[in-house]
């Protein structure tokens, strides 16, 4: 009795129904790999009982079946096609989770899932039901215009999300540019619009049909870097090569920009009141382009001050005799570039008084170095702060068989303090990138300032251990921050140094 019954194909169905929905509900349920691999094989063995019993799921049944077995067999095909749906759809979303771009992908996603839901409806209407399909969508048009025209504006903005996901003009990460200067980063793009995040972290919410009409920039593709330029002008004091050697010792200079390709300057006009110039550069990401502007801005008045240049007022601007600036005592006695000058720019002196500065300044060695020269191998223990006049210097600290620029060092930048006042090496090979001039503070010259005033060494520990927060990876000792308190650390050791 029992062995019958269980060749009775419908106690086989729903032992295994029940045993399907167990191990892929249950046992499967944290592995979404299994359950996949659970819904296959449940399909497969599903798929062998119905024929196993001469139940073809796309066929109609015979209408000399009895009423028990027809209710059951459509039932069972109704699960064979909602099954193999599910398997289709988790096919589809295991595709695009591996294409490793799942919500670029939710669009097109969704629509291949309403297709796959469509057809199983249409094929368990027409196979267990036995209703014609082609009357059925015949019917069905009529309503299907009135629907498409109360929905004329919806479906505008489906098909265009649909035809922009397809055509991939820009990934969700992407920052793009509107022919109305509307701009900002892709967030989500989905059936009826797409969001953008502008740079003052507004949401921006544009309907697909728009931007499919509109002209947009992807500033993000081919890839993320972007390009940049500046537009100067500088009085023609000098020669449109050297202005232009001056330039591109800004761009040299610069550590928001990328070095590869390299930036270039292109002088674009000249007349009797000015030289124009073109700085074009590009930077890592489209987020870093104005802080690499501000940093070509700051390093354009200190090259062209060390250069001895001045900039040019904007076109079309008449100057009086009454508004020409006039030098004060003071500056014509400490032009620019002077060693005093150089001492009065510095923070770390910022704490000295104005004969302190003379006497510095009147000590200082000036020394040149030709391109590529080395001034400071890594680790060497420097005797001498080095203040940067004109050029640009580069260091870099190797690491095993690599070789890592830390940064890169403008007119009124310095170096050396390491060994100035902490006895300690430098922590990376310092190198003249183009013809650099320096002037150096020896420590027999800061000796007697420290003798005089013991303070001092107070003075400058304080100032020292706000440019070690700043700029770690420019000391070589700058984990002594993390061990008790540093400003008295860095002022014993001052002390210590010069014997106080």
């Amino acid at each position: 009795m029992s062995i019958a019954l269980l060749g009775d194909p419908i106690v086989q169905f729903f032992i295994l129904v029940v045993v399907g929905t167990f191990v892929s509900r249950v046992v499967l349920r944290h592995q979404r790999a299994g359950r996949l691999i659970g819904q296959m094989a449940f399909f497969v063995c599903l798929t062998a009982l119905l024929f196993y019993h001469g139940i073809v799921p796309y066929e109609p049944s015979p209408p000399q079946d009895s009423v028990t077995l027809r209710t059951f067999t459509g039932f069972a095909k109704i699960v064979w096609w909602i099954n193999g749906a599910w398997v289709l759809i988790a096919c589809v979303r295991l595709f695009l989770i591996f294409e490793r771009k799942p919500r670029e992908g939710r669009l097109l996603q969704d629509l291949i899932v309403g297709v796959i839901y469509l057809g199983a409806i249409l094929s368990i209407v027409g196979n267990v039901f036995s209703v014609p399909i082609g009357t059925l969508i015949a019917t069905s048009g009529v309503f299907a215009i009135i629907l498409g025209l109360a929905l004329q504006s919806t479906l505008s903005d489906v098909f265009s999300g649909i035809a922009l996901n397809l055509g991939r003009p820009y990934s969700v990460g992407d920052w793009i540019v509107l022919e109305n200067d509307v701009q900002g980063r892709v967030v989500e793009t989905n059936w009826r619009a797409t969001q953008l995040l502008s740079g003052t972290n507004d949401l921006i919410v544009i309907p697909n049909s728009i931007l499919a009409k509109t002209r947009l920039t992807n500033l993000s593709s081919p890839d993320e870097s972007h390009g940049a330029t500046v537009t100067v002008r500088i009085q023609p004091t000098a020669l449109p090569r050297i202005i232009a050697d001056v330039m591109q010792n800004v761009l040299i200079s610069c550590n928001s920009i990328q070095k590869n390709p390299e930036p270039s300057v292109t002088i674009t006009s000249i007349d009797g009141q000015a030289i124009e110039l073109q700085l074009s550069f590009r930077v890592r990401d489209m987020s870093l382009t104005q802080a690499a502007k501000n940093e070509i801005y700051d390093l354009l008045v200190r090259h062209t001050k060390a250069a001895n240049l001045k900039l040019a007022d904007p076109p079309g601007t008449i100057m009086l005799p009454m508004q020409q600036k006039t030098e004060t005592a003071d500056e014509k006695q400490h032009a620019p570039g002077t060693p005093w000058r150089l001492v009065s720019n510095i923070p770390l002196f910022s704490s000295l008084t104005e004969d302190e500065k003379e006497h510095l300044a009147s000590h200082m060695q000036r020394r040149t170095y030709r391109k590529d020269a080395v001034i400071a191998e890594q680790d060497a223990r420097m005797r001498a702060l080095t203040i940067v006049r004109s050029g640009v210097v580069s260091i870099t600290r190797r690491e095993g068989h690599r070789q890592i620029e830390l940064t890169r060092l403008a007119p009124g930048d310095y170096f050396g303090e390491n060994g100035l006042l902490m006895g300690s090496g430098e922590v990376g090979t310092v190198r003249a990138l183009t013809f650099v001039v320096t002037y150096e503070i020896g420590d027999e010259c800061l000796a007697p300032l420290l003798h005089d005033r013991p303070t001092l060494a107070e003075e400058l520990g304080v100032i020292l251990a706000k440019r070690i927060e700043e700029e770690e990876h420019l000391f070589a000792n700058a984990d002594m921050l993390a061990h008790g308190n540093p400003v008295s650390t860095l002022s014993s050791r001052i002390r210590h140094l010069f014997q106080l």
